[in-house]
């Protein structure tokens, strides 16, 4: 640091510590690094403090940055390999007593920028509308499939949710060269394809295709509470809660009832 006054007064020691918490949240690269060095030599309490936060804010930053970064390797595998559109695909909804199974395929852009990609089960309810909301912008191609009720109890859920994936692959307009499926390989899919058990915590485009298909499903299931209100389907989602268990003991299956899932089946005797 210079001795002249005027560069002293531009110090981070000389500066109040609201100014260089203001500072270090701005500044990025070297200019971070440089005054993350300044700050070591501050013998204030309150800047040692701020620089301890500010290392572990960017150690958590980092970590973040390899977490992203193995998302997307087995996309940048399947390129190096000479593939040029590689989808995701996955389903939610299997579990619940009642509504669609819904199934998203995504095709991802080389660069997509999705801060906080993950497993859509990770993920708060902002959390998920936000970056669903950013995938369909970024996608170059994405598409939602629903089965409805009376088709899965028509098989039953497990060829049920392979179709909606099949629909929704179907519906992308574009022929993907791979897809990356969550969980188990699916007959007649169509398309070469890898299951990765746990895809959706450890694979981008299956992340991104397990957000669309939680926020459309939850959204369907709000609009089939305004359809058939009093089980209350726009808060438990067709699950199996305390309150919905309950709701079905009075009123009886709705329409969109899974009528070969129990406890279902067992008021439709």
């Amino acid at each position: 640091m210079s001795d002249r006054p005027e560069a002293r007064a531009r110090e981070p020691r000389a500066l109040p510590l609201g100014e260089l918490c203001r500072r270090v949240a701005a500044a990025q690269g070297g200019a971070r690094r440089r005054l993350l060095a300044a700050l070591g030599a501050d013998a204030r309490a309150g800047a040692q403090r701020l620089l301890e936060r500010a290392r572990r804010e960017s150690r958590l930053r980092a970590a973040e940055s390899r977490r992203i970064a193995r998302l997307f390797a087995r996309r940048r595998a399947l390129f190096a390999a000479g593939a040029r559109c590689v989808a995701g695909v996955d389903e939610v909804g299997m579990g619940p007593l009642a509504g669609p199974v819904v199934a998203a395929a995504v095709v991802l852009p080389a660069r997509a920028v999705l801060p906080g990609l993950d497993d859509s089960k990770r993920l708060t309810p902002a959390a998920r509308e936000r970056l669903a909301e950013a995938i369909r912008a970024q996608a170059l191609a994405w598409a939602v499939a629903e089965v409805e009720a009376c088709e899965i109890d028509a098989q039953d859920i497990l060829r049920a949710s392979q179709a909606a994936m099949r629909r929704a692959l179907g519906a992308l307009g574009v022929a993907p060269d791979h897809v990356l499926v969550d969980g188990r390989a699916v007959p007649e899919l169509g398309f070469p394809h890898t299951p990765i058990v746990g895809g959706d915590a450890s694979d981008a485009s299956i992340a991104a295709a397990s957000i669309v298909a939680k926020v459309y499903r939850d959204a369907r299931m709000r609009e089939l509470d305004r359809e058939h209100p009093g089980w209350g389907f726009a808060v438990h989602k067709g699950y199996a809660t305390a309150a919905h268990l309950a709701a079905l003991r009075r009123l009886g299956p709705s329409p969109i009832h899974r009528r070969s899932f129990a406890p279902v089946a067992v008021l439709c005797r």
